[in-house]
This record gives structure tokens, sequence and C-alpha cells, in this order.
């Protein structure tokens, strides 16, 4: 029996079963249905035989483990693959010149074809430093290394369930139907991120490895500044949208001239649906965050802490939930001239950033100062996919 035959064979049986429920004949259905389980495990067997003998059949071809030099080594036969030009030391160096010295890149490095514009691009940056500038932004960042990842095309339109994985039921065997579930879809956009920096030492003395780290060090300082920003107040327009712009599932007031009590911090957890409970954490600015220490409960224990950790970094919890520090709210006070979000609670797991790690440079003159600038721009886009777990905590102008 071949692969077909068991196909054709077990869809007959399906249906005959089918056709017994249909008549009610529920036992002898059942039978049917044990017959064709007894099928599936026959066709196991024989497709796990068949591949036995596949494996003994093809003997594995010899191969010359020294190379046809005697240096290179290849245990799959396949050609040693070239390394990427961009990670060469003579690209890497070349790039440094022309970001400290202004020497242009050679030409067999620039795309001077398709539609990049050259103009625009003086260099792309070499793949080894932009792994470690992501890793550097990975370290420097709060908020940055919670959110969820991606890596679509600009112009796509993503539904909501591929951007974070889901689980559905479904029912035993080949022929189950999916599950429908009703999804959203996110438009992703191509935001150009551009941060200005600065090589300000010795130009001409500068080693690789020192302008590599100065490098990654500015770019991903500026870098991840302006991310966070745009992850909680950006307004979507030429960059990502932010989670405070969004509508959230609950929000509790803090009228004018009054202050945060017991009560109020207690409601926000209220508003909080369970379902969002566990990866949910608090947000706001450090002196936001000290107001609250001191607090205590009905039963007179604090519920704002603040501990350090092994790694000597502080680590803030209240109402025993995780609290990020950040620097791009507003802090609380007694008056406001309009209403505003001070706080909210909110899982960074549900905020998609996309990009796809490409970054180029630029070199130019500042006609103005004279000054030697270099731009790292950056492509990339972010939205809140799920807003049922944000609620915020809003001071009241009035």
């Amino acid at each position: 029996m071949n692969k077909k035959q068991y196909e054709e064979k077990r869809k007959t049986m399906l249906d005959e079963a089918q056709s017994l429920i249909n008549a009610g004949k529920i036992d002898e259905a059942e039978e049917k249905m044990k017959e064709i389980t007894a099928l599936d495990a026959e066709w196991d067997k024989i497709a796990q035989a068949q591949a036995n003998f596949n494996a003994l059949n093809n003997e594995p071809e010899p191969r010359n483990v020294f190379g046809a030099t005697g240096n290179g080594v290849s245990f799959t036969g396949q050609a040693p693959q070239e390394e990427n030009i961009y990670d060469s030391i003579e690209y890497r160096t070349a790039l440094m010149n022309y970001v400290v010295r202004g020497t242009a890149i050679p030409d067999k490095f620039r795309n001077e074809a398709g539609p990049t514009k050259t103009g625009d691009i003086g260099a792309v940056i070499s793949p080894v430093v932009v792994n470690r500038i992501i890793e550097k932004m990975e370290s420097l960042g709060m908020i940055l290394p919670l959110v969820t990842k991606t890596s679509y095309a600009p112009g796509a339109s993503i539904p909501t369930s591929s951007v974070k994985p889901v689980a559905t039921w479904v029912a035993e065997g080949g022929t189950s139907e999916k599950q429908k579930k009703t999804t959203g879809y996110i438009d992703i956009k191509g935001y150009k991120l551009r941060c200005a920096i600065s090589m300000t030492l010795e130009a001409h003395v500068m080693s690789l490895k020192v302008f590599e780290t100065v490098f990654v060090n500015n770019v991903a300082d500026a870098m991840v500044k302006a991310k966070e920003q745009a992850f909680i107040s950006g307004d979507g327009n030429g960059k990502p949208k932010g989670v405070l712009t969004e509508t959230p599932a609950g929000n509790v007031e803090i009228a004018k001239g009054k202050s945060v009590t017991y009560k109020t911090l207690t409601d926000m957890e209220g508003e909080l649906p369970l379902a969002y409970e566990n990866g949910a954490v608090w947000n706001m600015t450090k002196k936001t965050f000290m107001s609250f220490l001191g607090m205590v409960d009905a039963d007179g224990q604090p519920i704002a802490r603040e501990n350090y950790g092994l790694n000597g970094k502080p680590e803030r919890t209240l109402l025993g939930r995780k609290v990020l520090c950040n620097d791009y709210m507003p802090n609380i006070s007694e008056t406001v001239e309009s209403d505003t979000v001070v706080a909210f609670l909110y899982d960074w797991g549900n905020y998609m950033y996309n990009t796809n790690y490409a970054m180029t440079v630029k070199s130019y003159e500042d006609n103005d100062t004279e000054d030697q600038v270099t731009k790292a721009v950056e492509i990339c886009d972010g939205k809140s996919i799920d807003n049922n777990g944000l609620v915020t905590l809003t001071k009241k102008a009035a």
C-alpha cells in the first residue's frame, strides 16, 4: 500500500463512518472509526519501514575532510559560504574612515544599482556592528527588551493573531476543522529613525576597536531613548504609535488638588483584567514612584518597596507588581494644566516593534557650525496590538 492508496482508503472509511452517524447507527460508526485507527497504525509501520530502508539504501558519499588545498573542511560537500563583505575588516575600516575622516567608501562596497539613493545612504553599517548596537540597546533599555519584536516588510497588513502566538483547540485527526478566530489587522509602515552623533575623540589616531565601541555606545543610547519615548507617547505620524494614544481598557482619575491614596492604586489593580495580570507592570517616572514610598495599607504594611538586587540595580515594586521607571512621562503633581496620565499598567509583550535591524549611516558637514555630523538611520514601526490590559492613572486639571 502506498501513500495515495492509504489516503484514498482512509477518506472512504471516514465517509462511511459519517454516513453511519447520520443514520443513527452509532455502534457501527464506532467500529468503523476503530478500523480507521488500525489503518493509521498500519500505515505508520509502513512509513517507518520505508524510511529505514531508504537510509540503508543510500550509502554515505565519502568526502575529503581536508578539502582540495589541504586546509578547508567540508563534511556536507557544500562549498564554504563566502564572508559577508560588510563584515570584513576592510569594510569596517572603510566605514571608520568615512565616519571620522569623511573618506568616501570604495566603489566596490557601494550599491549604485537599483532604487537605492546613494546620496541619502552613505554607507551600510556592518552587521557585526549592528549586532553590537542591538545588544547594547537591549542592555540600556527598560522597555525595549520587553516588547514583541517582528521583521515584517513595510506596507504589509498583518493579522494580530500572527504577531503573537495563539493556541486554539482543534479536533483530533487530519480532517479536523480549524477553529475560527476573529482578528484585527496592523498596517506596517516604515518610519525612519534618525539619530545624529558626533565622534569627538582623536579621529586620526583612533583604532578600529575604539571607534566601533564609541560608535555603538552613541548610536544605541540615542536610539533607545527615541524608541522608548515613541512606545509610550508617539502619535503615529512619522514614528511608532505610543500606548498612551490608545483607548485604555480602564482609567482611574485623581481629582484636582487631591493626592494618590492607597485606594487609588487598588482601584487601578481592580481595573486590570485577570487575563492580563501576569505580564503587566507599572510604568511611571522615578519621582512619581518615590512619592509612593512610605504609603501603607490598612494593616500598616508598605505598598511601595525599593530593594537592591544582586547586580546592584534597584528593584522597585508597587502592590507587589514590578515598576518600570522612565523619563518619558510627566511627574505627578497636585495641579496640572490639562488632564495628564501620570502612570499606567501595561504588558509590554502586547506591543509590537517591527524592524529589520538594517542600519545605514551618512556623514555631512553642518554649514552653520562647520562640524562633521554623522547620522545613523533605521527603518522601524511600532503599535500596541492588544489594549485590553492597558489601565491609566489620570491627574485631572479640573
